[in-house]
Parts: structure tokens; C-alpha cells; sequence
């Protein structure tokens, strides 16, 4: 299945408020939104793609690297300063970060993000780089395990499901997708539920191994310190975790800090350097089009001119 960027013309219409800025896409994946973006920037712009995927950063070479206006960067976002450099702090137009994975991701069986076709245990963004999913199940304590599809995976049944994949784990190695999900649903039937039963536990897995949160906390935090005055910050979240991150962030940013009832504090107090530009969905025609779009919420921040 092809990848469709989710919110594109959205996103692009929040993002590129001046067709000469300097913007980042921080989560190239095939490029959806950085050929739109670019489509609206005049030859003086400049655009820095980032994807920690060595297959983004691939098809990035392959679609931009011959525009002079375009940098890539095979990093994470949770490097953007590093990336940028100091020459550009303070200076950034735009940066959009597209949360998730991509479709091509999920339909590769080899990059083991997805119970729908059998594969290596894998999970990492970055094949190149840190502990594979089987890894990690192989050496996780109960307790870690059972915190992890509490925490990551909202699973209601998080106790259940870590004592079976232990249980399981103790006669042979957990290697494959198809293995996992098994397990998963011998502890948790599907019944008449539209979703598999593995699904909250292979999303629980894929950010402990990739660190997802952590890396997003670092990305929001970077990417609002770079950001000119008038400059947008657009996050495309997929699932509640991201989004209610994403959102404590930007309130943080863009509210007082709470104080004792009887103190007296004027509004003028704070300085308010952000404010919130709204929260939009897919309309039910996008999600019509690409059934994957229905989970995503788009927040957008900008820094105050």
C-alpha cells in the first residue's frame, strides 16, 4: 500500500506562512508532505528533511537531492538543534512532525512493525541502530513488561498478556511477528472487536524499542526553540499517547503556570511568547480515502511575533 500523507494540504496550508522561510520536515518518511512544501517555497527558501529511516533518507536522495534548496539529514528529530546548527536558532519558519509509522512500514513483513504479514521481530525505526523488539522481550523482566503495555499500550489487560509472552518466552525465543501476536490473542480472544487483540501490544513495543516518546519530548522542546517569531510548530499525532503529549507541551507554553487560589497574579505576569493556532481531524472523506487517517489529530503552535 502506497503511503498517503495524512492532512497534507492542512498541514502545508498551517505550516508555510512565508514562501522564503526555513523549514523542517522532520519526519520525511516518502515525502508527501516535503514535495508540497517545497511546491510553495520560492528559489531563496530552504528545507531540511530529517527521518531516522535509512529508506526515507533513500528516497529523500532519489526525489531532492538535486534541489538546492534542500537539505537531508538521515537523524531523529529529537536532533534538530544539532542538525541545524547554531546559525539557525531562532531563525526556523516552520517545522512539521508527522508522528507515527508509515504505511510502507507497517507493509514490509521484514521491518516486523505489523502482525498482518509474518516477519522478524524487529520493530526499529533505524535498522541500523539500537536493540531489536525480539531483544528486548528476551532479556524484560515481568514487571517492566507488564508496565510497558500498561503505559504504551493503554492495554487493559497488560498483567495477562506479560505473564503469557514470559510463560512463552521461558520454553523458546519470540522471533516472528505472526509468533507474538499468537500469543497475545490465546491470553485476550478477539471476540467481536474490530481491532486484533495484539494491536495495543505491538504499538506498546515499537515505542519502548524506538524510544518514541522520549525522542518526541525532546523534538517538541527543540523544535519551539528554534522557531522564528511568527514560526509554526505542526505535530500530525496518531494515537493518544503522542497527542496528549503534544498537547501538555504546547499548553505549557501557552498558559500560566498555575498558582495558589488567594495569590493575586495578573495575566500580564507571564510571558506568553506561543499561542495555540487550534486542533483539526481528517474529514470523513480523507478517512474515506485512507482508513489509516482516522486516528489523527493535527496541533499547531506558533511563537509569537
Amino acid at each position: 500500500m502506497a503511503h498517503i500523507p495524512v492532512l497534507l494540504e492542512e498541514a502545508v496550508h498551517q505550516l508555510v506562512q512565508s514562501s522564503d522561510g526555513i523549514y523542517v520536515d522532520g519526519t520525511f518518511g516518502r515525502g508527501g508532505h516535503a514535495s508540497l512544501i517545497l511546491s510553495k517555497l520560492s528559489l531563496n527558501a530552504r528545507l531540511i528533511v530529517m527521518d531516522k529511516d535509512p529508506l526515507a533518507i533513500a528516497t529523500a536522495q532519489k526525489m531532492m537531492s538535486t534541489d538546492s534548496r534542500v537539505m537531508i539529514a538521515h537523524q531523529s528529530f529529537s536532533q534538530i538543534q544539532a542538525t541545524l546548527g547554531e546559525a539557525c536558532a531562532g531563525q526556523v519558519t516552520g517545522v512539521l512532525l508527522d508522528l507515527g509509522v508509515s504505511s510502507p512500514q507497517l507493509d514490509e513483513a521484514e521491518r516486523g512493525f505489523s502482525f498482518m504479514n509474518d516477519g522478524p521481530l524487529d520493530m526499529r525505526m533505524n535498522p541500523d541502530q539500537g536493540e531489536t523488539a525480539a531483544a528486548w522481550l528476551a532479556r524484560v523482566s515481568f514487571a517492566e513488561l507488564r508496565e510497558a503495555l500498561k503505559t504504551f499500550g493503554e492495554e487493559r489487560k497488560a498483567g495477562r498478556i506479560a505473564a503469557r509472552i514470559i510463560a512463552v518466552r521461558d520454553e523458546q525465543a519470540i522471533t516472528r511477528t505472526h509468533q507474538l501476536a499468537d500469543i497475545v490473542a490465546s491470553v485476550v480472544p478477539r471476540g467481536g472487536a474490530k481491532k486484533h487483540p495484539a494491536t495495543r501490544t505491538f504499538q506498546a513495543i515499537r515505542i519502548v524499542v524506538n524510544q518514541e516518546l522520549s525522542d518526541l519530548e525532546a523534538g517538541l522542546s527543540q523544535a519551539a526553540s528554534i522557531l522564528a517569531p511568527s514560526g509554526r510548530l505542526v505535530v500530525i499525532s496518531f494515537h493518544s499517547l503522542e497527542d496528549r503529549l503534544t498537547k501538555q507541551f504546547m499548553r505549557r507554553l501557552t498558559s500560566p503556570p498555575p498558582t495558589p487560589r488567594k495569590l493575586p497574579l495578573r495575566e500580564s505576569a507571564f510571558d506568553r511568547r506561543f499561542k495555540l493556532l487550534g486542533k483539526w481531524k481528517p474529514s470523513p472523506a480523507e478517512i474515506e480515502r485512507n482508513p489509516r487517517a482516522r486516528s489523527a489529530v493535527m496541533r499547531v503552535l506558533e511563537k509569537v511575533a
